[in-house]
């Protein structure tokens, strides 16, 4: 099975309308931007997309959502994006939030086929007890809420049931990639961007360097390619920073 694709449009060229899509990334780190833009001029709407955050204004699945392509969104972090603020306030965009690690067990459960699994995360609040705005009225009033979920004890403890999620589509990027799909994800790039790609029933990932098989030492795999059916190399040109944050300098001038 040949895995790599000649450009980033060929490889998401059948990604249909309502399809839904587990993207990965931390904030601006380890984005799949390529693809995103690639999706962006192919004209897919409607999406349902899973990811840690919504990107911001302008970058990462903030594109899609600038041009109103999501329809229903699921992640953890919500800040940063005023069009996400906007979709969501006036009824446009559905969206269910997700605490962070509770998000990052659902996608893993998803790709490893476990449909549902217990945690105490959640337990006592609005996640288990139900009521979160998933969507709203253009008046702001609440039109759709999260339903309760299943609780049950442990040991004494209290938790709720998470369902596993599994979706269409996984985006991805990777650092490094060998043409049977084996991925390497440097430094904080390996976020969710593994758990996305095990998600997904199709995963794409754009990688910044392409290698034959065996030139990765199997030890170093973050993600066997037994779970991506599609690689796309794009290079390294184009990453963004978030916040760049230095100290002030201490060059105090040349000594005479």
């Amino acid at each position: 099975m040949n895995k790599v694709f000649a450009t980033c449009a060929e490889a998401v060229a059948d990604i249909p309308s309502g399809a839904s899509l587990a993207v990965g990334g931390f904030g601006l780190n380890g984005i799949p931007h390529n693809l995103i833009q690639a999706l962006l001029e192919q004209g897919a709407s409607e999406l349902v997309t899973v990811s840690n955050n919504c990107g911001v204004d302008g970058w990462g699945l903030g594109v899609l959502l600038d041009h109103k392509r999501i329809r229903r969104t699921t992640g953890s972090y919500v800040g940063e994006n005023k069009e996400f603020e906007r979709q969501y306030l006036s009824g446009e965009l559905e969206v269910e939030l997700v605490p962070q690690g509770t998000l990052a067990e659902r996608l893993r459960a998803g790709g490893c086929g476990i449909p549902a699994f217990y945690t105490p995360a959640g337990v006592g609040t609005l996640v288990a007890d139900g009521g979160l705005p998933w969507k709203h009225n253009p008046d702001r009033s609440v039109a759709t809420a999260s339903p309760k979920k299943e609780t049950r004890s442990f040991g004494g403890r209290d938790y709720v049931l998470e369902e596993g999620i599994v979706c269409d589509f996984a985006l991805v990027r990777a650092s490094v990639a060998d043409t049977a799909g084996n991925l390497i994800f440097h430094k904080a790039t390996r976020n969710f961007n593994p758990l996305c790609a095990m998600a997904g029933k199709i995963t794409i990932a754009e990688v910044e360097e392409l290698v034959e098989p065996g030139a990765i030492d199997p030890e170093a795999v973050h993600l066997p390619g037994i779970f991506v059916q599609r690689i796309v190399k794009v290079g390294s040109a184009g990453k963004r920073i978030e916040r760049v944050t230095t100290r002030p300098s201490t060059n105090s001038g040349s000594k005479g």
